[in-house]
């Protein structure tokens, strides 16, 4: 585990950090595979572990509940929202006491969807109420070296962007893993008042080593919010096709928390002080000129 605290690395910064630990989070990487009662058994020792070290909200990866690359599998493993992975989730939440974010695969309730899932992202809060969704709006289709990715053959498309939602650490946006290469939603969510902007993620080893943490910390820089980004990691023994490298970044655009390779679990403060002075300093989002290029509504 990484722990980088009290923004040492912000030397930069118009205005420091406080040493006021009393708002932490902590980011669980996860290396999930087709066994979803081991991924559940893995998540549970994160979230215990996470809970220990003081954190009032847990963030977890996209894909919690299972990852494969059997296409056929997926719709044949996922589960309705009240089905037990998600209810397990619920029930470790209201154990604890601390708010979760998590995305899982969720069956349509629609026939003509029935191979198709929703890659939904949900907010539970400390009495295991599921408090908000997010369905990923933009679809990963890409072909990597000689290796080509269609998420939108087994995910359906969301229908737009949720508000942000107050959570025990600050006014949370959701987005899910792609969506970091789109500027527009992040900028939407924090022009609707959001503190944190987070990613659950299964980032490629391909574009992870190349993009994910100038995305991260771009995304941060340009909304003044601190961005969270849990991620999957590749399984221990197999071949190394998930990115992890899990972290917080500051809305100065500084990596404060970091996980190691593998599962892992690190923490972060959240100062939503240190935020409003960032933002005071330097009002970019009133800076906008709105009158010459607009944010259409996603």
């Amino acid at each position: 585990m990484i722990i980088i605290q009290d923004h040492v690395l912000a030397a930069a910064s118009p205005e420091m950090a406080t040493l006021d630990e009393s708002n932490l989070v902590a980011i669980c990487q996860l290396a999930c595979t087709a066994d979803k009662k081991k991924n559940l058994a893995d998540a549970k020792l994160l979230i215990a572990r996470g809970v220990l070290l003081g954190a009032k909200m847990i963030f977890l990866p996209e894909a919690v509940d299972f990852l494969t690359s059997d296409r056929e599998k997926v719709a044949e493993l996922a589960e309705p929202m009240d089905g037990p992975t998600v209810q397990a989730y619920q029930s470790i939440a209201k154990q604890h006491g601390v708010w979760l974010s998590a995305a899982f695969h969720i069956k349509s309730d629609t026939p003509s969807e029935s191979k198709q899932v929703y890659n939904r992202h949900m907010i539970i809060n400390d009495v295991g109420e599921v408090v908000s969704t997010y369905d990923k709006i933009h679809l990963f289709d890409a072909t990597l070296n000689t290796t080509t990715i269609q998420e939108s053959t087994w995910s359906i498309p969301g229908k737009g962007i949720v508000p942000p939602v107050a959570c025990s650490v600050g006014n949370v946006g959701q987005c899910i893993c792609y969506d970091l290469r789109f500027p527009e939603i992040a900028l939407s969510l924090a022009k609707q008042g959001s503190d944190i902007i987070i990613y659950p993620s299964a980032f490629t080893q391909t574009t992870g080593a190349a993009h994910w943490e100038s995305l991260l910390r771009a995304r941060a820089i340009e909304t003044q919010c601190y961005v969270i980004a849990a991620g999957q990691a590749s399984p221990s023994g197999q071949k190394k096709s998930l990115y992890g490298h899990s972290m917080v970044i500051d809305p100065w655009g500084q990596v404060v928390a970091s996980c190691h390779e593998g599962m892992d679990v690190c923490i972060a403060n959240i100062d939503l002080g240190y935020l409003q002075r960032i933002r005071k300093k330097m009002p970019v989002l009133s800076h906008r000129r709105n009158d010459v290029y607009k944010l259409s509504k996603l």
